[in-house]
């Protein structure tokens, strides 16, 4: 059986995978979540986590807010920690700018999803119109 193990940076991003995963992967696919203590602590243990994983048949992604950074260097960044651990092949992901934003880019379907009825018509107001621009849309 393939498993597919998520790094993350914040127990949010596990939050939004575990609510969408289940519904697009097979179902014989097994999901491992390990979830750090933000960036930093992503960023400081990534290494040693994907040494680490003994596990076979398992594939790898490593996702991670961009916030205020430049999301090249850091996908270089996160490629360069991953390089070297013996794991071949780690899709590495920059949220632009987080990935709180997500959700936004579509209140329509978070409106359907969750039954929160007068999201859609926040969707025209400025602030929700292109959510890739929001500083902090987690708040």
């Amino acid at each position: 059986m393939k498993t597919i193990v998520f790094f993350l940076e914040e127990p949010s991003a596990r939050e939004m995978l575990a609510g969408v995963l289940p519904r697009i992967l097979p179902v014989d696919m097994q999901i491992r979540y390990i979830v750090f203590q933000g960036k930093q602590d992503l960023e400081k243990n990534l290494k040693a986590k994907l040494r680490g994983w003994m596990m076979p048949d398992s594939i790898f992604v490593v996702m991670r807010d961009q916030d205020s950074g430049d999301c090249k260097a850091i996908k270089t960044k996160l490629v360069g920690l991953c390089s070297g651990t013996g794991k071949d092949g780690v899709l590495v992901r920059v949220a632009c700018r987080e990935l709180e934003s997500f959700y936004l880019g579509d209140l329509a379907a978070v409106e359907k999803g969750l039954g929160i009825k007068g999201l859609l018509k926040k969707q025209q107001g400025k602030k929700f119109r292109n959510p890739d621009v929001l500083g902090r849309c987690s708040w």
